[in-house]
């Protein structure tokens, strides 16, 4: 019985730029040639195969090594980024590329990791030792799901991220007020006057400017607020700052960094 083979088409070649996988397709086999044992999966993903995104964009390639049969000493680590570094230098700048241990691979694949499924949801195999387009393939069919481990992992880090984004607002408020307090302190100096400590800066000012008139009140009242603001923050009696509320800081500190300007252009 005779039949026709029909080959199956890529299921995501379809969503990148021919100039990126040409680009990526050189690269490749460039360093496929100096590396043939070490790597088992050359792949294009990532933000050149979304729509929203143009051409020339980076272009995200996957390079994954075998560290199964190999040892993946020092010494052959530092040959391989070498190697790897000279090859987008001889290729093209917009190259943005990432390796990963074929047992790691591995082990975001059965365990449904994000950045697994993401890849190989996205992915376009350039070269593939016989591994990728297969479990690409499990995944378009459904059979590859994160595990319970993998889903307790990441719910796991969402509250620590959101402490963090908690802290970054907080530092961001210090920030401001070291900003205010570097103004204050160049204005004072533009007038002759030695910096105290950020406590008296607020009362050297009110003395030497807005007593002889040369500084309106209203700088002096942002000043005292971001230094009750920073100890309450130092002192842990702040733990959270909204945005609307960092917003209004950020305002009173560029209008007073703005008005310290004046003073040091005067000098000038």
């Amino acid at each position: 019985m005779k039949f026709k083979e029909k080959e199956v088409p890529s299921p995501t070649k379809h969503a990148y730029h021919e100039q990126d996988i040409r680009i990526a397709l050189e690269f490749a086999k460039k360093v496929y040639t100096e590396l043939p044992e070490l790597v088992k999966v050359i792949a294009i993903f990532g933000s050149t195969a979304r729509a929203k995104d143009t051409k020339g964009s980076d272009v995200d390639i996957l390079i994954v090594i075998d560290d199964v049969h190999l040892q993946l000493t020092p010494e052959l680590m530092e040959t391989y980024k070498i190697i790897v570094d000279n090859k987008i230098a001889d290729t093209s700048n917009r190259l943005h590329v990432i390796s990963l241990k074929l047992t790691t691979f591995w082990e975001y694949v059965r365990s449904g990791d994000p950045v697994a499924i993401n890849i190989l949801r996205d992915g376009y195999a350039l070269i593939d030792s016989g591994f990728f387009d297969p479990l690409q393939a499990l995944l378009f069919r459904g059979r590859i799901r994160p595990t319970q481990e993998a889903i307790n992992n990441y719910y796991g880090k969402a509250p620590v991220t959101l402490n963090n984004a908690n802290w970054h607002v907080l530092q961001g408020t210090l920030d401001l007020y070291w900003a205010v307090i570097d103004a204050a302190h160049a204005a004072l100096m533009s007038q002759g006057f030695i910096p105290p400590s950020p406590a008296h800066v607020p009362d050297l000012l009110e003395k030497e400017l807005v007593k002889e008139g040369k500084l309106e009140q209203e700088y002096i009242r942002i000043l005292r607020m971001f230094y009750d603001l920073m100890k309450k923050i130092v002192h842990r009696e702040i733990h959270s700052i909204t945005g609307r509320d960092y917003d209004k800081y950020r305002k009173d500190a560029v209008d007073f960094v703005g008005r310290m300007k004046d003073f040091v252009r005067e000098k000038a």
